[in-house]
């Protein structure tokens, strides 16, 4: 596999926000997430459940509830603000003041042309939405209290508004109310003491299920406005409900951090008089569940504790399968570390700071497994403060450690440092060209000459930089009139291309040197997650969300040999199964044949000079090779050695030295930081 001196990193201290609001888009099988601190993310399940766009968080935006309109998504603030999303541009397109005070939730019709919003002066706002922005239509009646939730019936005439101690049901064109419904207090509860019903979901039978902080899964006939059934499910809160489309389950999300299914069925042979009935009860969170999505084949779930969960439903799903695997996505599916390998510094992004780092140092040599003493401890040379409302969305560090750049989505700002033996000034470039607007991503050439910025329509903008200023040179845009955020940007060492992806699946690689377009490699189904140029043969070396790997070559513009030959052999299954993506690839100069490559549980370096491994074989077979005689391990061995030592990796980069840097961040780390969950009593205490 080889021997490295690995710099053991744990002083990243990356704290992911907790999970607010969420929404499922069934036609395209996306689902939209926000986080506490207003960024909104996007998931691809239809590719692996592939992170595909981030949009970053800003200082005043606390997003309370988010809906998709067809392909448009809504966000509602507690700033007292709806916005849609510009899902190409990654940023907010424009935000309206509803007039009502903090909003707490929206909700459209199925016919996609009204979204209804609640406010807290007990208004439910309607807006009509049209081809370019949404248009204020009328208030519903006003009621005495905030509106905490709503549900349209699927036939777009009624709304449904759960509220403090009720639920009101309004007639959608009239906008008057027709049914008051009150919600008890709970058993044993304190009659000063307020139920808000923080969910409700209207069924096309006219039933009406409502979650309420007295800890009640209440079911409603909306036609009589009575009761028909109360399932107590918590002493605490019920915070989310979800209905699947065809209304036959239902998933509750409570504070416990449980989530409890429901299903609609019948206890007689004939299948009449079919009643809802708990299920099941899920534990895969320690804090509360505050949004919940519940489509056909599992129930996904988020909260405090800011992991995204897709719990498969085994009565949907084949058992035994990758789909029938539990997913917990903690870590975000791109590299938020940089490192400058010829200096030994690092730079870690948050949304509101920089942080430069230089790499410790260690005395002498040792064995293989030996922790090395410290000579010199790592330092923090630098922590830059962003300017602005609007969070880092991307960051970079020249392979030299001269350059420093970041982005948000108003501005890019560059900063040119120097190193004066410990002292570290940094000065900012004041005069950037102006077509660097913003960028999605930023990357400097391996010679720290040129910065690539990817902006809009796939378009990657070059800047050549000179000292302490930068002059622009051209920019590269796609042939195919894309307007899909290019995510992934990669230049080769000797300085003659550039490689980006989109989250259209489209890769082109342009030559640097004639400025033009080189060639675009045939696209495959699946989205890009991490691609390099190989410094020696010019390869390009690309893996996708669905774990596939590609090997390009920019001479010939065809796929290698090797490619062919891993495509018609095919990868070992445990490799296809694994649930993060790669994020970052990586060559060794020393051995050619290497390339090193991570996700967030293991990095592995792929042999292209050994066979690859058989549909049988052992892949994790580190263990097995040590303990075999060294004349038999060539028959054993095979071309993924893959590590496990290291858990939760943030980055693995080799470094010009050979050294090989390891960013960790242990997931306990991240739980130890959450506020305490909700007091629960075990047994024996």
């Amino acid at each position: 596999m080889g021997e490295f001196v690995v710099h053991r990193v744990r002083f990243f201290d990356y704290m992911p926000s907790a999970i607010r609001a969420m929404a499922f888009n069934n036609r395209s099988e996306r689902l939209a997430l926000a986080r506490a601190d207003g960024a909104v993310e996007i998931f691809n399940f239809a590719d692996n459940y592939f992170q595909e766009k981030v949009i970053p968080g800003q200082d005043n935006r606390t997003i309370e509830a988010l809906c998709w309109v067809g392909q448009r998504l809504f966000s509602a603030s507690l700033n007292g603000e709806i916005t849609e999303y510009d899902l190409e541009n990654l940023r907010p397109r424009y935000s309206m003041v509803a007039y009502g005070g903090p909003i707490w939730t929206i909700s459209s019709n199925n016919q996609g042309t009204l979204l209804a919003v609640g406010c807290e002066d007990g208004m439910v706002k309607m807006f009509e939405v049209l081809e370019e922005r949404i248009q204020f239509q009328r208030n519903l009646d006003r009621q005495k209290s905030r509106i905490i939730s709503l549900s349209w019936h699927p036939s777009g005439t009624l709304i449904a508004a759960g509220m403090m101690d009720m639920i009101r049901i309004f007639d959608a064109e009239t906008g008057q109310a027709t049914h008051r419904l009150l919600v008890e207090r709970g058993v044993g509860a304190s009659k000063s003491k307020e139920v808000v019903v923080w969910s409700v979901a209207f069924l096309s039978d006219r039933t009406i299920i409502s979650g309420d902080s007295a800890g009640k899964v209440q079911v409603w006939d909306g036609l009589t406005g009575t009761l028909v059934r109360t399932h107590l499910v918590t002493k605490w809160d019920v915070l989310a409900l979800s209905v699947t489309q065809d209304e036959s389950s239902l998933a509750v999300g409570t504070s416990e951090g449980t989530v409890i299914q429901f299903q609609f069925l019948s206890s007689t042979v004939d299948q009449r008089d079919k009643e809802w009935v708990r299920t099941r009860t899920f534990k895969n969170h320690s804090h509360d569940v505050r949004a919940l999505a519940h489509i056909e084949t599992a129930v996904i779930s988020g909260g405090m504790d800011t992991q995204l969960v897709v719990r498969p439903l085994l009565d949907k799903v084949e058992k035994n399968t990758q789909e029938s695997a539990l997913r917990k996505m903690a870590f975000p599916h791109r590299s938020l570390v940089c490192c400058a390998k010829k200096v030994g510094l690092l730079l870690f992004q948050f949304p509101e700071h920089l942080e430069l780092w230089r790499l410790g140092e260690s005395d002498g040599h040792g064995k293989p497994g030996d922790s090395l003493a410290v000579k010199s401890k790592p330092e923090k040379l630098i922590q830059l403060k962003r300017k602005g409302e609007d969070h880092i969305c991307c960051s970079a560090l020249s392979p030299c450690g001269g350059w420093m750049a970041y982005s948000t989505v108003s501005s890019i700002r560059l900063y040119r440092l120097q190193y004066d033996n410990n002292n570290v000034s940094i000065i900012k470039v004041s005069k950037l060209p102006k077509v660097l607007s913003s960028a999605h991503q930023l990357c400097f050439s391996p010679d720290s000459s040129k910065l690539f910025a990817s902006s809009s329509q796939s378009s990657v903008i070059v800047v050549a930089l000179n000292r302490s200023e930068c002059k622009y040179l051209y920019t590269f845009r796609p042939k195919s009139g894309s307007r899909q955020p290019v995510h992934l940007l990669s230049a080769s060492e000797d300085g003659k291309w550039l490689a980006t992806a989109n989250t259209g699946c489209e890769i082109y690689v342009y030559n640097l040197e004639k400025l033009k377009l080189h060639c675009k490699v045939p696209v495959y189904s699946s989205c890009p997650t991490a691609l390099a140029i190989h410094p020696v043969s010019s390869n390009l070396i690309m893996v996708h969300a669905d774990q596939q790997i590609f090997e390009y070559s920019l001479v010939q513009k065809e796929y290698t040999e090797w490619s062919r030959k891993l495509q018609k052999h095919g990868l070992h299954s445990l490799w296809l199964e694994r649930d993060t993506p790669i994020v970052h690839i990586n060559f060794n100069p020393r051995n050619p044949a290497h390339i090193i490559l991570h996700d967030t549980f293991m990095f592995c370096i792929i042999d292209q000079s050994l066979p690859l491994p058989e549909a049988k074989s052992l892949l994790y077979n580190q263990m097995t090779l040590r303990s075999v005689p060294e004349s038999e391990r060539l028959r054993h061995s095979h071309a993924f050695k893959i590590c496990k030592n290291f858990q939760h990796l943030m980055c693995v980069s080799l470094m010009e030295d050979h050294s090989l840097v390891v960013v960790e961040r242990p997931l306990q780390d991240i739980m130890s930081q959450l506020p305490a969950p909700v007091r629960q009593k075990k047994f024996a205490t």
